[in-house]
């Protein structure tokens, strides 16, 4: 087998696995993730401006100034073109402006803290980093799960976020918005959903050995099969306490999805300060 037919093979493998990725930023269910969509592709189409003259000019090149064609012209006095120093340096120039312009202008409309306007009340979820397993709290609604979340469709969330061990990220890629969990600190994210589905949530952060399985499912549902959702939750009858908390903080891997029907509503701020100092008098 030659060498260029093991290339060819090895493009034809990849091309047939890039055919079953998943394209989640292009298949956005919420306003902010459309908006990071089309952030993507107009940054993209804008790149295009220099990258598509390149690649002719360098084909045209190749095949110009072959070795077999000896009616290229050829000039070694050749130093400057005014013409050709315009292209270069406006062209850029130009780029530079408009993605400048886009990039201050999403900074304000796409910061995560921006609460969305709705005519729907705001929820809050508190979102706690585990090794490896994500814990909800629903302080309004008094539960917590793991490893699963829900929220009803057209209805802002606010997502409040902080990490009990290493540095993680939360998201929801068609949701939008990755946010940064970490230690001793809280992080805000202002999400909606405006179609009903179970959207895959991820740690997009490595953090160890069961990295792999941080994953859960965001349901978006109606309200009343929200409602019905918290009322499964709190079926379970099982305490979230600080021994089940203590518990819960173990590293595994691949850790099942749970429901606790009540949880204490300062567990989410004693996380938080245990490494700040303030529970120590510090």
């Amino acid at each position: 087998m030659t060498k260029s037919t093991i290339r060819i093979l090895t493009l034809l493998a990849l091309t047939i696995n890039l055919t079953g990725c998943d394209y989640l930023l292009f298949d956005p269910k919420g306003p902010v993730a459309e908006e990071q969509m089309n952030l993507i592709i107009w940054s993209f189409l804008i790149m295009l401006i220099v990258v598509i003259p390149v690649i002719c000019m360098t084909i045209w090149f190749s095949y110009k100034y072959r070795a077999g064609n000896t009616k290229a012209e050829y000039k070694p006095s050749w130093e400057h073109s005014t013409l050709i120093e315009l292209v270069v340096w406006t062209v850029p120039l130009i780029i530079i402006i408009v993605l400048g312009i886009i990039t201050y202008k999403t900074s304000f409309s796409l910061d995560p803290r921006q609460a969305i306007k709705s005519s729907n009340d705001t929820i809050r979820i508190q979102v706690v980093a585990l090794d490896w397993k994500w814990l909800f709290i629903y302080p309004e609604q008094e539960i917590a799960t793991v490893n699963e979340l829900a929220m009803p469709i057209d209805t802002p969330v606010e997502f409040l976020i902080t990490s009990d061990t290493v540095m993680n990220s939360f998201f929801i890629p068609q949701l939008g918005s990755m946010i940064y969990a970490m230690a001793g600190m809280e992080n805000q994210l202002h999400l909606i959903a405006e179609e009903k589905g179970s959207y895959r949530g991820l740690s997009a952060n490595y953090s160890g050995f069961g990295f792999s399985g941080m994953k859960f499912q965001a349901h978006a549902k109606d309200e009343a099969g929200f409602n019905a959702w918290v009322d499964s939750v709190k079926a379970s009858n099982r305490a979230l306490s600080n021994q089940q908390y203590t518990d819960l903080s173990v590293k595994t891997k691949d850790h099942p999805v749970e429901y606790f029907s009540e949880v204490n509503p300062l567990l989410f701020n004693q996380i938080i300060e245990k490494y700040t100092g303030v529970q120590n008098g510090q």
